[in-house]
């Protein structure tokens, strides 16, 4: 399975963007999918999630402004975010748990695309 990201840029203070991580490949099904964030010099850390039913959950910082969504026709998993802040610049990846048809369960993350808000 691979994972291709895409939708980040440089946008101003309380500016728009929305990401999309695409999944390819042996795909038999996909269960959760996700967003993470890696600023300079910390950890990753979660941003958004989604279930295969369409349950989200966020990250505090990011509550109200977030929002995850996902196309399981297409694979593929979205994050809208709006009124962007200077501290949400950060590479963003996407994640996927992917179920073989064996049952066996595996973790995906996409290549990270960056997003950079200005002040």
């Amino acid at each position: 399975v691979q994972l291709q990201a895409s939708g980040g840029g440089l946008v101003q203070a309380g500016g728009s963007l929305r990401l999309s991580c695409a999944a390819s490949g042996r795909i038999f099904s996909i269960n959760g999918m996700g967003w993470y964030r890696q600023a300079p010099g910390k950890q990753r850390e979660l941003v958004a999630t989604i279930s295969s039913g369409g349950t989200t959950d966020y990250a505090g910082l990011v509550k109200g402004r977030f929002t995850i969504s996902r196309d399981n026709a297409k694979n593929t998993v979205y994050l809208q975010m709006n009124s962007l802040k200077p501290e949400d610049t950060a590479v963003y990846y996407c994640n996927v748990d992917h179920v073989a048809w064996t049952g066996r369960r595996d973790n995906y993350w996409g290549q990270g695309t960056l997003v950079t808000v200005s002040s």
